[in-house]
């Protein structure tokens, strides 16, 4: 059975279930775990990179190439 096909019959069976508690769970537990999978692929940021950033910032101050944030603040 492909992707597709086993996330259609997840859907069908989770319309099929009428207990908050075990919908709370699943809800409880999705979330969990897209969070446990969005931190396992973070990946640091290198030193080299870190300064190419700094180094592209000053250059766009330097050349014009801001926003004054103030221009977008609510007021």
């Amino acid at each position: 059975m492909d992707l597709q096909a086993r996330k259609l019959n997840l859907i069908q069976e989770f319309l099929r279930i009428n207990s908050e508690e075990l919908i709370t769970k699943l809800d409880n537990f999705l979330h969990t775990e897209k969070r446990r999978i969005y931190e396992q692929e973070l990946k640091p940021m290198s030193m080299d990179s870190f300064n190419a950033g700094i180094d592209q910032s000053e250059d766009d101050a330097v050349n014009g190439r801001v926003i004054d944030a103030n221009q977008y603040s609510s007021s």
